[in-house]
């Protein structure tokens, strides 16, 4: 998010990373990876619970009826707020403090330089929700090798940010067992004493469940596609391009507009959304699908896994994708807003990001998201993502008064937007952190320094977008997501927080260089069939009997 911009619809690695512009080269949750959790030793630990297993341990669900958007979700979508913002309209979600002031510690990831640790951001939250907060940030570039480090040692912070990409290697088991089960406090019913909890989704809620308890507080995703093909609406306008429709139109479109003695280039590296024009499953553990014969395969079993990689493949072979995409150097982003190409996969946030980024620069700059269409110009084949992939957690052990003030902040952190939780949250305090002009709030230096998202990594209100200063930008996301919406399917293990085996942990890890040399021809079919055919007999195979035995027992996350 930049610094007039509120958009928690399925945070992500790279989300949190765009928030404080600093650049990034990966990114798991809403873009394709292939790797999964797993567990550090033995069976400890692995599968899932579901079902009816799950149901007793989740919390009710109570919608927030706080604030109503403008653009109500639909399809998956996220929600949508279109309007300005007055102050004094705003509702109180927590009308009574629930936190006691007890001293917690908290731990979460941040990118760019933390502020001080009395800052008024900090300290004015504190004083709104009733808590006093240490916060323990840590780089979120190497934010793993910490958090491995300390769930190893006997000291943990009361509360820990466990973001689903660092859940590799020992971290999953040690999350199950230095972790406590929040059920007690949050199954069923008990959820009422915390309402901007309750109004989270269920689905992820049931994402939050580690080795058959509920020990994570979510933040919560839109379960639609997370990667949008950006074109330069303003570039097509003016030249007549037609948006294409189909895996072949695009290839044509591409050589038209592609002239590099003008240095315009048609795209970046499109392997992420050929996936989706392909209609290939999503990688880690939703690449796993039963079939109505119930036929249970991998992602890279099917044939859409080669089609889709052979279709980028001609893109780069016939010169159309920028020269710095093809030696996977630079930023597309820039290259993009440079009109050196014209089309990008990205995620959600860069609709807003790269408008408000280019409104003074360049006026006429107009960025728009293509709808998803199948290789042969049908209707698209599109998967659901996960509900959730980022959670705070509660330390074992830890006293009655720490969990119910970590509670409380978690319950703060999730409030609806319209409310004025979500404004200290998202802006800090009027006039120290921002200001209101023409009803958007405008951050200070101070407020982009100070209010860094360390709250907003507690918990998340259901998946919503707004943009003040932007409401176009807002509503073409949601009539984005509400139309690929319309065409989303779930796979079989959908809504499922699976730890896999440790010992087919790195079974797919080749597959992510492999498809980037493939594309851009520097590797052969031959090459990809051959791994693919190792990953069988490397455990693969038995990986599959694995998930019949967890999808027998769980039953289906569709």
């Amino acid at each position: 998010m930049t610094p007039n911009t509120v958009s928690p619809a399925g945070m992500s690695r790279r989300n949190f990373l765009t928030s404080t512009a600093v650049a990034t080269a990966a990114m798991a949750g809403g873009m394709p990876l292939l790797t999964a959790c797993s567990s550090s030793s033995g069976d400890s630990g692995e599968g899932t619970t579901s079902g009816k297993n799950a149901a007793k341990l989740l919390p009710t669900y109570v919608a927030s009826t706080t604030a109503r958007p403008d653009l109500p979700s639909k399809n998956g979508s996220a929600a949508g707020y279109t309007g300005k913002i007055d102050l004094a309209d705003l509702a109180a979600s927590v009308p009574d403090k629930l936190g006691t002031g007890a001293p917690i510690k908290v731990m979460a990831p941040l990118w760019g330089t933390p502020p001080k640790p009395d800052c008024a951001y900090y300290t004015e939250l504190d004083k709104a929700a009733g808590t006093k907060i240490t916060w323990q940030n840590q780089d979120g570039n190497t934010y793993g090798q910490k958090l491995g480090a300390v769930l190893a040692s006997s000291s943990i912070p009361d509360v820990v940010v466990v973001p689903g990409w660092e859940l590799t290697g020992k971290i999953p088991n040690a999350v199950i067992a230095k972790f406590m089960d929040l059920g007690p406090h949050l199954a069923g019913d008990k959820v009422k004493k915390y309402p901007n909890l309750a109004a989270i989704p269920t689905d992820s809620w049931r994402m939050s469940i580690f080795g058959g308890a509920l020990r994570g507080i979510p933040m919560s995703g839109a379960p639609v596609p997370g990667i949008v093909p950006y074109y330069r609406k303003d570039i097509f306008d003016k030249k007549g391009y037609t948006v294409p429709k189909s895996a072949e139109e695009f290839l044509s479109w591409a050589k038209e507009a592609t002239s590099a003695k003008a240095k315009v280039w048609a795209c970046a590296d499109m392997r992420w959304a050929a996936a989706a024009i392909f209609g290939l499953q999503p990688a880690g553990t939703l690449g796993w699908n039963m079939s109505s014969d119930g036929k249970l395969t991998y992602r890279i079993e099917h044939p859409e896994y080669l089609e889709h990689l052979e279709w980028v493949r001609k893109l780069f072979a016939a010169g159309v994708v920028h020269p710095d995409d093809k030696a996977n150097t630079g930023d597309p982003t820039q290259r993009f807003t440079a009109g050196q190409i014209l089309v990008f996969n990205g995620d959600m946030s860069a609709w807003y990001g790269k408008t408000a980024e280019q409104a003074k620069a360049n006026p006429d700059f107009e960025i728009d998201g293509m709808d998803y269409f199948a290789a042969d110009g049908g209707d698209p084949t599109l998967y659901a993502g996960q509900p959730a992939g980022t959670w705070s957690m509660i330390r074992e052990g830890a006293s009655k008064e720490t969990v119910e003030n970590a509670l409380a902040a978690a319950n703060f952190a999730a409030a609806p937007y319209g409310t004025k939780e979500r404004m200290y949250v998202d802006y800090g305090v009027e006039g120290t952190h921002y200001t209101i002009k023409d009803g958007v709030p405008v951050k200070n230096d101070r407020g982009i320094q100070e209010v860094n998202n360390a709250w907003g990594m507690l918990a998340t209100p259901a998946p919503y977008l707004a943009h003040p200063d932007y409401p176009d930008v807002t509503r073409k996301q949601v009539e984005w997501q509400q139309r690929q919406g319309a065409f989303v399917k779930r796979t079989s293990t959908y809504g499922m927080n699976i730890l896999e085996p440790r010992r087919y942990a790195n079974i797919s890890t080749p597959f992510e260089q492999l498809e980037i040399d493939f594309v851009r021809g520097n590797r052969k079919l031959s090459d990809v069939q051959q791994a693919i055919s190792t990953w069988k007999t490397s455990g693969g195979d038995k990986l599959r009997d694995w998930y019949k035995k967890l999808l027998e027992k769980n039953g289906s996350g569709r």
